[in-house]
């Protein structure tokens, strides 16, 4: 039999009613002669009334039973989807991640997948049954304790299984019907791909496109396992949604395939920091170790000595808003420690990213050059850029965030399909 995985996510399943039009998608897919793995998340909202709940009882927690808690909202889904298709005569039953198993690391709360072995799914399989219902975002450690994946886990849970499992397609059920050429509410002109290649969807989705999680797309990449993007909330064929695939399945690519932003960045420079082998690892180090996800860097060397004599630069670096007061810290640690010498340092936290990401951008000149026109066309000043080979990013004033993505939009012709 041929398998699919089909993974829905919180507000696909937020109600009983909901879960009913889902077990529906799943009763049509076996009617098409699949056997089904079905990857649920927990309902809208229950995750964080679990979170509080354990926050509640223990700020500092342990973190496996703060596994133990939160893993249930997942669990009740997949009980209440499994009896909703044995109503509807569809031979199904559910798996909690214990069960399957599937085996993780014990990082609690993070932990990363190990293995998945097929025996027990595979078995009831073979005795007739045509549906698995696995709890998603969890597993178990070599401990035999639960385990979690982190936020937007079912996602990655239901690429694991369709490459465990060599499946056709996984498809991920959720509250857009595709991924979009930029985000449809800051541009009505935003146009629904039918298919995006593997690494511009992981680009996309670190940029902050929230359609997927980016450690599924990086699975998908790897293991080639064909995603299928689309609505748990409209009548769907084979044609619906967007495709996330390989390069070699789309025939031509336009240079730029979207547009992505990111609202809540900042952007910190160290003035005046002693130029000397290493001072990158210097800084770069410790905010790492302090757990500051650094993005854009920018090195400037100075025209001016330091206190010292000797050669200085200014850093530059942009990081979520959310993470200036450890970054900050970490610096002032860092000096105080002796480990770098700077005089200063400035933040500007209102700022945002806008990037345009496409593969196309490999074999074809000038993508830079129409983006910055495009943005001085609208006297939007560009404050810091990055670039990889698919990808250029730039910070800019936060209030021309908007103005920005729609200038690029339509400087690149996304509106059009082709």
């Amino acid at each position: 039999m041929p398998l699919l995985v089909m993974k829905f996510g919180g507000t696909s399943v937020a109600d009983l009613s909901r879960i009913e039009n889902a077990a529906n998608k799943v009763r049509k897919e076996v009617e098409r002669g699949y056997d089904v793995i079905v990857i649920v998340s927990a309902m809208s909202g229950k995750t964080n009334e679990l979170v509080g709940w354990v926050e509640g009882t223990s700020k500092l927690y342990d973190a496996r039973e703060y596994d133990a808690v939160v893993a249930s909202g997942e669990n009740v889904t997949a009980g209440l989807m499994a009896l909703r298709l044995q109503e509807m005569g569809v031979p199904a039953r559910s798996w909690q991640g214990w069960q399957v198993p599937i085996n993780t690391t014990s990082a609690h709360g993070s932990a990363r997948f190990v293995s998945i072995p097929r025996d027990n799914i595979d078995a009831k399989f073979a005795e007739g049954f045509k549906v698995a219902v696995v709890a998603g975002f969890q597993g178990v450690s070599a401990e035999g304790r639960i385990t979690t994946l982190g936020r937007g886990g079912s996602d990655t849970t239901a690429v694991a299984f369709a490459a465990a499992f060599g499946a056709e397609r996984c498809d991920i059920y959720t509250d857009v019907d595709g991924v979009y050429t930029t985000d449809p509410r800051i541009t009505d002109k935003a146009r629904k791909l039918d298919k995006i290649a593997f690494e511009e969807m992981l680009e996309l989705a670190s940029l902050g496109a929230k359609v997927l999680q980016t450690r599924s797309v990086e699975l998908a990449m790897r293991y080639k396992v064909r995603l299928r993007v689309l609505s748990s909330f409209e009548d769907t064929d084979e044609t619906s949604g967007t495709l996330v695939c390989d390069e070699d399945e789309i025939m031509e690519s336009k240079v730029v395939s979207g547009v992505a932003y990111s609202r809540d960045e900042a952007k910190m420079t160290l003035i005046a920091v002693a130029d000397r082998p290493g001072v990158a690892a210097a800084i770069f180090g410790p905010l790492a170790d302090a757990g500051v996800n650094v993005d854009m860097i920018v090195q400037n060397i100075s025209d001016h000595a330091g206190k010292d004599g000797g050669p200085v630069t200014d850093m530059t670096f942009s990081c979520p808003t959310n993470q200036v007061a450890r970054a900050q810290k970490a610096m002032e640690d860092a000096r105080a420690a002796g480990l770098i010498a700077y005089e200063g340092h400035v933040v500007d936290s209102d700022v945002a990213k806008v990037s345009v990401v496409g593969i196309g951008m490999r074999s074809h000149a000038g993508v830079a050059a129409t983006m910055f026109k495009a943005l001085a066309a609208e006297n939007v000043n560009i404050k810091v850029i990055a670039t990889s080979e698919i990808k250029i990013s730039v910070l800019i004033d936060r209030k021309y965030m908007e103005l920005a993505v729609q200038a690029l939009h339509d400087a690149f012709g996304l509106d059009k399909v082709s």
